[in-house]
């Protein structure tokens, strides 16, 4: 088994081997053995530069990560009992340890305090490096307007003044996260292989036909991105645009039509005049109903100026309804 040449110092070591069948503790070892080998350290360490390409995870988040792994020694060498232990946490923990892990990650400056500086830094390494969207890209939109939408969702309710700005409470995090569940299954799995599905990462293929402008299109790849963060991953593939006022119409009746066509689910998405741009998830197909009508599959989202989800709290089953009244542009 990888550094088996060396007993185990680390009094968690045991405890944490004790999270894993000897399948995948075997598998661990296979990983470790071939990371040490690429790290050219005679097998008994990973060295940061192979640790954060493996992973594919660059800059302050695949540092900081690094660091948490090694249980912050800054001795830039990580070795089996590191991975196994930071696994057995990470991964294997309960809720509050992976998101305790969670919060510490996103302290990339490692001063102990999550301010809006970290969670910027946290968002553009989503995008830039994990999702790989860039800004000229169709679809996408300006990675500083829309790490914005994600900044603007947090609270920071703690001053100190060992600190240059506001930061962030465990239970802000939280909140936080509750909110943007994509962001939390993406930081909850940067510790699995990046090949393998890593959860969070997956961004629904927008089918847009080629005469319409993707620029009148509310629907960027970072907005389907966030609200697919509620959805199972069957239901992250093909997104196919049905309706857009500029294009159809203000009808009523042709934007049901157009809907009620579609026997999948469907996501609405408004812009006011306001500018601010929110909607929700229908699971069932839109019809017209004399009572409410849906599962505990719909929410509400918000897009700009901040993104959030909101799912729905089983005080009522007010999820789904269609009404006659007249459609504004959206």
């Amino acid at each position: 088994m990888g550094n088996a040449q060396s007993p185990p110092t680390d009094p968690r070591f045991l405890s944490s081997s004790r999270a894993f069948t000897q399948k995948e503790l075997q598998h661990l070892s296979s990983l470790f053995d071939s990371l040490a080998t690429q790290s050219q350290t005679n097998a008994k360490y990973i060295s940061p530069s192979v640790f954060q390409t493996y992973f594919k995870l660059h800059g302050p988040v695949g540092e900081r990560l690094f660091d948490l792994v090694t249980q912050e020694r800054k001795d830039q060498r990580l070795t089996f009992e590191d991975l196994v232990v930071a696994k057995a946490t990470y991964e294997k923990g309960t809720k509050d340890e992976i998101e305790e892990f969670m919060f510490r990650l996103v302290d990339v400056s490692g001063d102990n305090f999550v301010g809006r500086s970290d969670l910027e830094s946290v968002m553009i390494a989503i995008f830039n490096d994990i999702l790989c969207i860039n800004d000229s890209e169709v679809g996408s939109s300006s990675h500083k307007d829309i790490v914005n939408i994600f900044l603007n969702a947090a609270n920071f309710s703690v001053h100190d003044e060992k600190c240059t700005e506001e930061a962030m409470s465990f239970d802000d995090f939280r909140s936080w996260c509750a909110h943007l569940p994509t962001v939390r299954k993406l930081l909850g799995g940067l510790l699995l292989p990046p090949d393998s599905g890593r959860p969070g990462t997956q961004i629904p293929n927008l089918l847009i036909p080629k005469d319409i402008d993707t620029n009148i299109v509310l629907l960027k790849k970072e907005y389907a991105w966030h609200i697919g963060g509620a959805l199972s991953q069957h239901e992250l593939e093909d997104w196919k645009l049905l309706y857009h006022s500029f294009v159809n119409g203000l009808s009523f009746n042709t934007f049901l039509g157009n809907i009620s066509n579609h026997e999948g689910p469907t996501v609405l998405i408004i812009k006011d005049k306001d500018g601010y741009i929110y909607g929700g998830y229908g699971s069932q197909k839109w019809e017209r109903h004399a009572e409410f009508y849906g599962d505990m599959k719909c929410y509400l989202f918000q897009l700009n100026p901040k993104a959030s989800i909101f799912r729905p709290t089983g005080a009522n089953n007010n999820l789904q309804w269609v009404i006659y009244a007249r459609m504004r542009k959206v």
